[in-house]
């Protein structure tokens, strides 16, 4: 693309320049020959300060926010002043990449917990139809075809979002799915991101540190409403008030499953949908029975797609379905319906979307089994109270012995959590030992600390109840070496991710691989 293009196609603002474009970048370690680098305003750094090192580099042009006789530029370099450069990013990276999205049926899955899992479950159902691309937490897929992500993003920056959905469009994908965080849509990352369908899991407090207030991070949470043209929501939830209010609020023809059409502007077949317990939900659940690494469970069905002509049931009528879910967790079945709700509305039929469903073989560091005897070893990414709650809960009935649990909270990030965790830890678990997650510049001492005062307060003792240990690594040898038979240990907060950040450094990390290399030490 042409700079000149780029600039009034992105911006609307006329430059005279065919120098040809390579990329974007906002940071100058991935800028190449040929991009155009994005001076942000952060709040302990200037990109602008950054700019001619951006020039050597190989940018073509620079866009900031300042008048150009503040920076040090060299004359002959475009720089395309703005108002705001976070919100230039992702528009002038979708008319880069040529807005990517436009050219697929997406999909948002946002919440606090279950994000992850319930987009691999909506992939892995789509996929029985359609050829999909996955963005997520924990890869990135085209078809079966998985990516590692970079860093520990949920929403990667707006410039990698456009190049993998470009990437998804150019591999032939028709449907994407896009798992959308908070501060996505807080920090603009996916401003340029159509969306037809919101899929909504749950909300609790979390990334209070960044949004502030519960308040301002549902907010966040809710634009995904706003946005999508078909919103699936978890109506058992308690702010599922607030999350159907911001569905409903869009103009001319927003409408409830099993409601009347309020326009005729509206193409079929419904705009909101919602899945739970509650006796209102579109997708009904009406009980679950769980057997070892997987549960069967019923659900109702009204108002549901019948073939491939949006032929709808009637709203007094229904279909009770029960589909096998091989994951364990109520909470999954929760996942599970408001996927199977989702890919329905797609277009994916009852019969295929129970058989797939069936063949789902799990997300990385989610419940992921390291070893079932003698002592059973599991990885999973809980990292918040509600979820390390749940997650301990699955595991209790199925644990003749002990439940250890190693669990930490990360440093400069939500420090409000920390207690929660080591409350919930010693309250579900038999022996929780602290450490280290990301505990970046933090003293990851004083964050032991303050999880041990939650495990005080719901009755913990040292050493009988919990313990601390700092490295990572010692924590999880120490939970092998106190593991007996019968006893189940789950490693807590990092799951699928790549890398431990400890002070100024980020290490290489695997989790699976460190039980892997405890169990050994110990045998």
């Amino acid at each position: 693309m042409l700079l000149r293009q780029l600039i009034q196609g992105a911006l609307g603002q006329e430059l005279e320049s065919n120098v040809v474009v390579t990329g974007i970048a906002q940071d100058t370690r991935k800028v190449q020959a040929g991009f155009v680098f994005v001076a942000r305003m952060g709040g302990s750094f200037d990109g602008h300060a950054f700019a001619q090192r951006a020039v050597d580099a190989g940018a073509v042009a620079i866009v900031g926010e300042k008048n150009r006789s503040e920076i040090s530029l060299q004359e002959d370099v475009p720089y395309i002043q703005v108002s705001d450069a976070k919100r230039a990013v992702p528009k002038l990276a979708a008319t880069f990449y040529g807005h990517p999205s436009r050219s697929m049926i997406t999909f948002g899955v946002t919440g606090t917990d279950g994000k992850t899992t319930t987009s691999f479950l909506l992939h892995h159902l789509l996929s029985s139809k359609y050829k999909v691309g996955l963005l997520s937490t924990a890869a990135i897929k085209v078809g079966e075809k998985t990516f590692d992500l970079e860093g520990h993003f949920t929403t990667p920056e707006a410039t990698e979002v456009q190049k993998y959905l470009a990437l998804f469009r150019d591999e032939g994908c028709t449907h994407a799915v896009i798992e959308s965080s908070s501060h996505g849509f807080a920090q603009h990352r996916l401003d340029e991101v159509k969306y037809d369908f919101g899929l909504w899991t749950n909300l609790s407090p979390e990334h209070l540190d960044f949004h502030e207030t519960f308040e301002a991070y549902r907010e966040a949470k809710l634009e995904l409403m706003r946005r999508a043209a078909v919103c699936v929501l978890n109506r058992d939830d308690e702010n599922f008030v607030y999350f159907r209010k911001a569905a409903l609020k869009k103009g001319g023809g927003r409408r409830e499953n099993g409601q009347e059409n309020l326009s005729s502007l509206l193409p079929p077949p419904f705009s909101l949908l919602t899945y739970g317990r509650h006796p209102d939900s579109n997708w009904q659940l009406l009980s679950i029975e769980a057997y070892p690494g997987e549960q069967i469970f019923t659900v109702k069905v009204r108002s549901m797609r019948e073939d491939d002509n949006s032929v709808n049931i009637a709203p007094d009528k229904s279909v009770t379905l029960a589909p096998r879910l091989p994951m364990v967790g109520a909470y999954n079945v929760h996942n599970a319906l408001g996927a199977l709700a989702a890919a329905h509305e797609a277009g994916v039929m009852v019969n295929d979307l129970l058989d797939k469903l069936g063949s789902f073989t799990g997300v990385p560091g989610r419940m992921e089994i390291v070893q079932r005897e003698p002592f059973a070893l599991i990885v999973d990414f809980a990292h918040t109270p509600p979820a390390l709650e749940k997650m301990l809960a699955v595991l209790r009935p199925v644990t003749p012995g002990r439940l250890i649990v190693v669990v930490g909270a990360a440093g400069e990030r939500d420090p409000g959590k920390r207690e929660p965790l080591g409350e919930m830890a010693v309250k579900h678990a038999d022996l929780a030992i602290f450490t280290e997650e990301d505990s970046r510049t933090e003293d990851v001492n004083i964050i032991l600390g303050e999880m041990a005062r939650g495990a005080i307060r719901a009755g913990g003792e040292a050493t009988r109840d919990y313990w601390c240990i700092s490295s990572r690594r010692e924590a999880i040898r120490f939970a092998v070496s106190q593991a007996k038979a019968g006893d189940t240990i789950v490693l807590a907060g990092k799951g699928h991710e790549r890398t431990l950040e400890r002070l100024t450094e980020t290490l290489p990390w695997d989790e699976v691989a460190e039980a892997r290399r405890a169990l050994e030490g110990r045998y």
